[in-house]
């Protein structure tokens, strides 16, 4: 019973463990504050919820640094993009499920063509859709709120992974407190990950400069094994 628990409650990301999820949440807690407050400080409206996205956002910057979800680029530009978007198709003069599929398909279409996908963005633009009846007028002031919350997210993002021990924008190093092998030397080029990515034909939530890395360093493992 004991092990089928243990397996359950095993986090599902590689490479996860129960540390980096109680620093990932006192990083949230702090960005989510300070971003709520500057909501209440500028924004027009009383209602939270319209800038709620950010709070996945907070997620993907504090649970998964290294994620390309979620650096800095994507996080401001996906939501700046989403909030934009979301924008335009609210002054269009359709229904409004319409109007939300097509927001997010919008959204997912730009942040994709700006190289700044952000899940979040999809939010992002179906809130800016479905905002407070007969506030179309004042759509635009729902902008800045998101777009400043995105800013204010990121700078507390990179002062807190500089003393977390994760690498914020993030680069293919180990974090600051581990150590590579001496053995550990590349074998694996992007160009060798780039075509086994596409005999596999998939989209990994993971930048190929950190794949090359971990082939890398798992080959060194595997050395040290057969030496052993």
């Amino acid at each position: 019973m004991r092990n089928l628990t243990i397996r359950l409650f095993r986090p599902l990301l590689a490479g996860g463990n129960l540390r980096d999820r109680i620093v990932a949440c006192l990083g949230a807690f702090i960005g989510i504050a300070l971003a709520g407050l500057t909501y209440a400080e500028i924004s027009p409206f009383h209602h939270p919820a319209l800038v709620a996205p950010i709070g996945a956002s907070a997620v993907l910057l504090f649970a998964v640094p290294s994620s390309p979800l979620a650096q800095p680029w994507s996080i401001i530009g996906g939501n700046s993009v989403s909030i934009l978007v979301g924008i335009g198709i609210a002054h269009l003069p359709i229904a409004p499920l319409a109007a939300a599929g097509l927001a997010v398909a919008a959204a997912i279409l730009a942040m994709s063509l700006l190289r700044c996908l952000h899940p979040p963005g999809g939010a992002v633009a179906l809130s800016a859709v479905l905002a407070v009846p007969g506030a179309v007028s004042s759509h635009a002031l729902l902008a800045a709120p998101v777009v400043l919350d995105s800013l204010i997210l990121v700078v507390i993002g990179w002062f807190f992974h500089r003393y977390s021990g994760h690498s914020y924008p993030h680069r293919p190093v180990p974090v600051m407190w581990r150590s590579v092998p001496p053995e550990a030397k590349p074998s694996v080029s992007l160009e060798d990950v780039d075509k086994a990515l596409a005999d596999l034909g998939e989209t990994f939530d993971v930048s190929r400069e950190d794949l090359a890395l971990l082939f890398t360093l798992a080959e060194a493992h595997a050395l040290e094994r057969q030496k052993a």
